[in-house]
């Protein structure tokens, strides 16, 4: 391994382990602000940082987008666990807005 790959590596570890404290502190803030005051959802979502939550859209984009491709593929596979899963999706995805 080149020194120069070698200090790239070090710099990504370092960075890692500094999110990954500061995702520690944040949960542990959260987590005794909870215990303490006993908020509810809204004070909790106003707490949270996005960043530290999935991107909604995203994830509901990825959900949409497998639903159409078992859609689709529903008649040449015709699985009853594939239709099981499609229909589970679905159901997440409108119990989600």
């Amino acid at each position: 391994m080149k020194a120069g790959s070698k200090k790239d590596l070090v710099t990504v570890i370092n960075r890692s382990a500094e999110e990954l404290h500061q995702k520690i502190d944040m949960q542990r803030y959260l987590m005794t602000t909870l215990l303490e005051k006993k908020v509810g959802d809204e004070t909790l979502k106003q707490l949270a940082l996005p960043t530290y939550f999935p991107d909604e859209n995203r994830l509901k984009q990825a959900i949409m987008e497998t639903i159409e491709v078992l859609e689709e593929s529903r008649k040449a596979f015709k699985s009853k666990r594939l239709e099981v899963l499609r229909k589970k999706l679905t159901q997440v995805l409108i119990e989600s807005k």
